[in-house]
């Protein structure tokens, strides 16, 4: 896939996730072969979401693709496009969306992004939409600060709009663990309630979406 837009469009861009399920990927692409076969000068890093936290902080997401894959690849700064989680709500999303308008080099608010990462929380988010979030689908609006409670934990966020992440040409879900059962099944197989399960929101316009389900998070799916 990168290989292919570097080659059609010269460069290519992905929306990482954060949480756990990610970190073998990164650990993978970070390793042998593929350290030396992807175009890793021509690849862009943005963020579907980000806690609202330093970069140097242990919960941020940056920080945890920094310590298992930026920080061992070959990659010009300048193809880090962090959100700054070091500033107030208000200047890191008007921050972050002039950092999506410019690469996006005035086509339109934001880059159509190659690849977009998601996971799946066991209440259905995705990214940082939650259920009963404020964060709907207004025209034009790419960024979107979220106060939220998650497992009983207050959290200051960041996040990309359902807009965005529906104008991607890839969208991939990375899913494990028995607790997300209920989750997959209700956003794949369940009624439409996207309140409810906010990732049922993830709906490509032109692009593909893809799930990478492990045996336990898949076990209440009726087909497998």
């Amino acid at each position: 896939m990168a290989i292919e837009a570097v080659a059609d469009r010269g460069r290519f861009s992905v929306a990482l996730s954060g949480g756990s399920t990610p970190q073998a990927l990164f650990t993978l692409l970070a390793s042998a072969p593929y350290i030396s076969q992807l175009p890793w000068r021509e690849m862009h890093f943005f963020w579907g979401d980000e806690r609202l936290v330093p970069p140097g902080d242990a919960g941020s997401n940056y920080f945890q693709a920094a310590q298992l894959l930026l920080e061992q690849i070959e990659l010009p700064a300048e193809n880090i496009h962090r959100v700054r989680g070091e500033l107030p709500p208000e200047a890191a999303v008007a921050d972050y969306t002039a950092q999506l308008r410019s690469f996006a080099a005035g086509q339109t608010g934001w880059p159509r992004f190659d690849l977009v990462l998601l996971g799946l929380g066991s209440d259905g988010h995705t990214a940082s939409l939650f259920p009963g979030s404020a964060v709907k689908d207004e025209p034009g609006i790419a960024v979107k600060a979220v106060t939220a409670f998650y497992e009983d934990r207050p959290a200051q966020r960041l996040t990309l709009t359902p807009a965005v992440f529906n104008d991607s040409r890839q969208a991939l879900f990375l899913v494990t663990g028995a607790n997300k059962a209920e989750a997959v099944a209700s956003v794949l197989e369940g009624e439409s309630e996207p309140e409810q399960w906010p990732a049922q929101r993830i709906q490509l316009s032109n692009g593909t979406v893809t799930w990478l389900i492990d045996q336990e998070a898949a076990a209440e799916l009726s087909s497998k």
